[in-house]
């Protein structure tokens, strides 16, 4: 069985429900504390939600940006990244200092510091400083790393865009060799909660993972065909060895599996995204992707999933600041079965609020658009019929 070839326009709804999937499981990573987090897929294998939800931004840039490099050219292809970048950046501001208001604020009603727990010790001590880095990007506080990530992921975008014109292999070469630089060089950018720190999410490595989405959706690689075959089998066989490697490594001490894992993905391992990682997030799609094959026309009817999907960059933002509520929540009604239960689905169900804001916000904006074109349109004087010519 072959992939079903999606045409241009039409919205692949897979993308949508796996994005939607992992803000979820990123919603339950982030909450300081959660014991749902002891079964996310990230405790039983080396990937997590991370790699999901940056393939998926990788695979639906290509859609949003790359072919518009393709259809209309490189100018226009600039402005279209470009603006996103800034509504990107602009987001990543705002939400830091709503999470550092929330911290303060809490800290002041709680006695607890949770400024300390978001990594605030340096900027509180250092405020000039901590405000210009922050703007500047070269300070992060904790759980705030994906976001500059992905800023730098877009400005490189028109590059692999432009070089892809040429031949697909430039963009993945270029892919590859970044990678490399970093497993060899430690290549990264200066951040962090101070000074001396570098990106937790080191964008030089982690866009293999975005650019493999984007080869993926602009067609520079071939998706292979999802049936259960050897490439299924060699897949999940590797999934099934990472799982004692990866979960009872932690949860029951032993000695043996801790070293296979610290030899596999070591301290920095995830910052670089090391092999063992990536390997893991491909097996792990592909996986996925084939047993879900049979039921893809019924996605959508996972409608509260998909439409947290369609509205990303809202419902990650919206997640971040619901699991640091949800710790803060926890702290004071204790972390037993139902108050975590209580908290977490909350938190899910103000997700889905957010994600349906977002989609009717967004649609009465476009809405305005498309009425004050019309106007224009309607405004315009009319244009004398064109006299054929007699030779026609």
């Amino acid at each position: 069985m072959t992939p079903p070839i999606i045409l241009p326009g039409q919205r692949d709804v897979r993308l949508d429900f796996f994005r939607g999937l992992a803000m979820f499981i990123i919603f339950i990573a982030h909450m300081p504390g959660n014991a749902w987090f002891l079964f996310i897929p990230a405790r039983f294998g080396f990937s997590s939600a991370g790699e999901l939800f940056v393939f998926c931004s990788g695979l639906a840039s290509a859609y949003a940006f790359g072919r518009v490099f393709e259809r209309k050219g490189a100018l226009a292809g600039l402005q279209r990244v470009a603006f996103r970048i800034w509504q990107v950046y602009w987001a990543h501001i705002g939400l830091a200092l709503v999470m550092v208001t929330l911290s303060l604020a809490a800290a002041r009603l709680t006695g607890i510091d949770y400024a300390r727990q978001l990594g605030l010790d340096w900027f509180l001590a250092q405020p000039a400083d901590g405000l210009l880095n922050l703007v500047a990007l070269g300070f992060t506080p904790a759980f705030l790393d994906i976001l500059p990530m992905y800023l730098v992921l877009l400005a490189m975008l028109p590059v692999m865009a432009l070089l892809g014109r040429l031949s697909p292999w430039l963009p993945l070469g270029l892919m590859a060799g970044l990678w490399l630089a970093v497993q060899v060089t430690g290549l990264n950018l200066p951040g962090g909660q101070s000074p001396g720190m570098v990106w937790f999410f080191n964008p030089f490595a982690w866009q293999a993972v975005f650019f493999t989405g984007f080869a993926f959706g602009m067609g520079w690689l071939k998706a292979p065909a999802l049936e259960r075959g050897w490439l299924f089998r060699l897949c999940l066989a590797f999934l099934i060895v990472s799982v004692p490697v990866n979960f009872w490594a932690f949860t029951e001490n032993v000695a043996v599996l801790g070293a296979i894992h610290d030899a596999l993905v070591p301290p920095d391992g995830k910052t670089n995204l090391v092999l063992p990682l990536y390997l893991h997030f491909l097996a792990s799609a592909y996986v996925v992707l084939v047993l879900v094959e049979p039921f893809r026309d019924r996605l959508h009817r996972a409608a509260p999933i998909v439409l947290v999907g369609q509205q990303a960059l809202a419902t990650f933002m919206a997640g971040i600041v619901l699991a640091w509520l949800g710790g803060m929540v926890l702290d004071a009604t204790g972390r037993g079965p139902v108050p975590t239960a209580l908290v977490n689905l909350a938190g899910f169900a103000g997700l889905v609020a957010v994600a349906a804001l977002a989609r009717r916000y967004k649609g009465g904006a476009e809405t305005v658009t498309a009425r004050k074109a019309d106007r224009r349109e309607a405004a315009r004087p009319a244009q004398p019929a064109a006299v054929p010519h007699p030779a026609e």
